[in-house]
């Protein structure tokens, strides 16, 4: 078995351990850049390697579409097209089918579709997924799923749960490449009691590694927190525990919290381009006037290229002015900081201190922790 998870150290809910693929292993928790289309936008492998990223993800509908997933099979695959020796995992479409295309056709079968690029029809069932996500060649493969809009009625939830159940099934039975592990997902909108209800119909399936899906989709911080609390605790202890698409450093760390292994979210690269930085005493935006003559980092607890070598003055003229390298600097940093709040957050709970660690950092950012774990 080429991907797996290693428990190593727990304090309270909270989890260190290792997720090993055939391109190398990872510490957890950890964040995943998001590489949509095959690049962590404005960033060079070399650089995600230098900040401590050691998985990325891509995304199969994307790459189905442009340039093609058996072009980049031809290529050799998605690793060597992209130059990245590190382990790739690769979103199975189904919620890009959903958000991005307003022309859609659910059936049991699969969805029938047109490209938010030019319109063009397109089919994608399960298999067809598999086999896009094969091409690529990514560590990780995501289950196909519906991810249902939110909000949504109890009786929509509970039919989506029938259909995606079994496209998860016939996930399980398509053949991948002996390196390459399969995730589950696990839906049920906010309604605490259909989540149980969905791990009981997927427990028997052996999937690698489990997911959250369906939350960060427009519900209050406080909700979200109140399903992952019912809904962590469901999954395999010796299975690594991802959540999609969150967030912002406060999800980060309050999943953590609650027993997540993985993260990934376009918020530190989209917010970065906007001029919205992260630090350890909260949020910045650079464009501010209060900026124009400040000779300090970004963040003086921030060891990363861009607060060792530049000004928020400078950083404010380059977002002022359009320039790219004021995107790309702005990207650098908050990537680095994601990564080593995660990096932090590890060694917290390695030394079971976990639960002041945590107040600690939510205090600079003005926040309580929210108290009702498990």
């Amino acid at each position: 078995m080429n991907v797996h998870f290693s428990l190593e150290k727990q304090d309270g809910s909270a989890r260190a351990g290792t997720l090993h693929t055939q391109h190398g292993s990872v510490a957890t928790p950890m964040f995943m850049p998001v590489g949509t289309a095959a690049t962590v936008k404005s960033l060079t492998p070399e650089e995600l390697v230098g900040m401590g990223a050691g998985i990325i993800l891509a995304n199969a509908y994307h790459l189905y579409l442009r340039p093609g997933h058996t072009l980049i099979e031809e290529l050799g695959g998605l690793h060597r097209f992209m130059g990245w020796k590190g382990a790739i995992l690769t979103d199975s479409g189904g919620f890009q089918v959903m958000s991005l295309s307003e022309l859609r056709k659910v059936t049991k079968d699969g969805v029938e579709f047109s490209s938010h690029i030019d319109g063009s029809k397109h089919f994608i069932s399960p298999e067809v997924s598999m086999a896009v996500q094969r091409a690529l060649g990514s560590d990780i493969v995501m289950a196909f799923d519906e991810c249902v809009k939110h909000p949504a009625t109890r009786e929509e939830v509970k039919r989506s749960l029938e259909l995606t159940t079994e496209w998860e099934k016939r996930s399980r039975a398509v053949e991948l490449k002996p390196h390459q592990g399969l995730f589950g997902i696990l839906q049920g909108g906010m309604y605490p009691d259909l989540r149980r209800e969905h791990f009981q119909m997927l427990q028997d399936i052996p999937f690698e590694g489990w997911a959250i899906g369906g939350l960060s989709v427009g519900e209050p911080p406080e909700l979200m927190y109140e399903i992952l609390d019912s809904t962590a605790p469901l999954l395999p202890q010796q299975k690594v525990r991802y959540l999609m698409g969150v967030g912002t450093p406060q999800d980060l760390i309050e999943g953590v919290a609650r027993g997540i292994d993985i993260f990934d979210c376009v918020m530190p690269t989209r917010n970065a381009r906007n001029g919205t930085l992260f630090t350890s005493q909260g949020k910045l935006h650079i464009k501010n006037a209060r900026y124009l003559r400040d000779p300090a980092p970004l963040d003086e607890n921030c060891g990363c290229y861009t607060c060792r070598n530049f000004s928020r003055s400078y950083l404010r003229h380059l977002f002022q002015a359009g320039e790219i390298l004021g995107a790309r600097l702005n990207t650098i940093h908050n990537l680095h900081f994601y990564l080593d709040l995660m990096r932090q957050a590890r060694q917290a709970i390695q030394e079971q201190r976990f639960s002041a660690f945590r107040r600690g950092f939510l205090g600079a950012y003005g926040l309580a922790p929210e108290e009702n774990l498990g």
